[in-house]
């Protein structure tokens, strides 16, 4: 056994364990700082694979924005776990079968693993690179129309959130810039030891 295979299988411990872990902690922050440990040690198999950019995009990514995010909500809400994970318990038997669904193509897909054809036209070539020529020159259509996408889905979901109230009182960015400050300041002559 090599160093990279003990490396390898090390990451893959820990990995499987903290993402068992995320499911099974009782609470809620031990459960995100398990997630984390998860992204972590994912991103080192990234590393082992040669895959430097995408485990610096796991990092920044998952662990500098999404876990801190949930991390930031799990302990600024106030939610009773307990009653959720009654609830939880209800739905156990259909999460056991979308387990086993997902493990049996997880087996086929790995059953099906042929030889990797490698492109020989990003041979020498390191990975951040390669995934620019990929995306930029032979997948440019699809990375294109995968951004529209995502800017549709967004206005898509401001514009089904946007609420105009009436009882809020709203900035106006114009009226503040057109402001005349000669109307909008007043001096008023305090005499020493007395207020407004």
């Amino acid at each position: 056994m090599t160093v990279a295979d003990f490396v390898f299988y090390l990451f893959a411990l820990v990995t499987v364990a903290a993402g068992l872990m995320v499911t099974v902690a009782r609470n809620p922050v031990h459960s995100v700082l398990w997630l984390i440990l998860a992204f972590l040690s994912s991103a080192g198999l990234f590393v082992l694979l040669g895959a430097e950019f995408v485990a610096m995009l796991l990092m920044i990514v998952y662990v500098g924005a999404v876990a801190v995010l949930f991390l930031f909500v799990v302990m600024m809400l106030d939610i009773d776990f307990a009653a959720l994970k009654g609830e939880m318990a209800r739905y156990m038997p259909l999460a056991l079968l979308i387990g086993v669904v997902l493990i049996m193509q997880l087996a086929i897909g790995l059953g099906a693993w042929g030889e990797v054809q490698r492109s020989t036209a990003l041979d020498g070539v390191d990975n951040a690179r390669a995934l620019g020529l990929l995306i930029y020159d032979r997948y440019i259509y699809l990375f294109q129309a995968a951004g529209m996408i995502l800017l549709v889905a967004m206005i898509g979901a401001i514009l089904l959130t946007l609420r105009h109230r009436k009882d809020i009182k709203r900035q106006n960015v114009l009226a503040q810039m057109w402001r005349d400050p000669a109307k909008a300041l007043e001096l008023k002559d305090v005499k020493p030891g007395q207020g407004l």
